[in-house]
């Protein structure tokens, strides 16, 4: 009688826990779908005024890693009240801002339109499939995430010194290995909200959020590269 009262319990216990991981990733979502408004905002507002246009080299860099980092400690801060929301919008407007550079930049290309819509049309595809086998592989990939992690670092640091060398190979490289690194952390993040291991539906939206501008910058990046048409 008593083992079959605790198999009830555990029981609601997995749906309720159940009912939790599916209102995380729910809500994540939304905020991922709605974090991509200011985004756009910002980018539009970028490259009509040209406020990012002197921010290269040393000074973008400076300009970027601070206003990101500080973001970010800000959202972590506020994560489980409600000025969380606010904050994390504020940053995906930054981002956009940070971002409305190397769209100007795609843009002077003939065919600029085309090559953004090929990289959005690409990182969409990406957390599809992401998403997709987040929900179906079965085992345990928090092994993943100190690998992420070194591997997130080492393309940092590479970035930053290619902001002085210039060398376009090297952004290549770096390009390349940002999409690989990266789309693996989609699957990484979206697979710890499915499993529970993230409860926090603002720090889900942001990690899943940097995963989705770092994949996208580089695609258009390389497309800069191989596809832009000059006039």
């Amino acid at each position: 009688m008593t083992d079959n009262i605790q198999s009830i319990g555990r029981g609601f216990g997995d749906l309720a826990s159940a009912e939790q991981r599916n209102k995380v990733l729910r809500n994540t979502y939304w905020l991922l779908a709605l974090s991509l408004v200011p985004t756009v905002l910002g980018a539009w507002l970028g490259v009509a005024t040209g406020i990012t246009r002197s921010l290269g080299g040393g000074l973008g860099m400076i300009v970027f890693l601070g206003g990101a980092f500080g973001f970010i400690y800000a959202i972590e801060k506020t994560k489980n009240s409600a000025t969380g929301v606010p904050v994390l919008l504020g940053f995906t407007f930054f981002m956009g801002l940070m971002l409305s550079r190397m769209i100007a930049m795609v843009l002077g290309f003939k065919n600029g339109p085309d090559l953004i819509m090929t990289a959005f049309g690409g990182t969409a595809g990406v957390f599809f499939v992401m998403a997709t086998l987040s929900s179906v592989i079965k085992r345990d990939l928090s092994g993943m995430g100190k690998w992420l992690f070194v591997g997130a670092i080492a393309v940092m640091v590479g970035g930053i010194i290619n902001v002085f060398v210039g060398s376009t190979a090297a952004m290549m490289a770096i390009s390349v290995a940002v999409i690989g690194i990266f789309s693996a952390y989609m699957l990484y993040d979206l697979k710890r909200i499915v499993d529970g291991g993230e409860t926090n539906y603002i720090s889900a939206t942001l990690a899943l959020y940097l995963d989705i501008v770092n994949v996208f910058q580089a695609l258009l990046a390389l497309l800069g590269i191989f596809g832009g048409e000059r006039d």
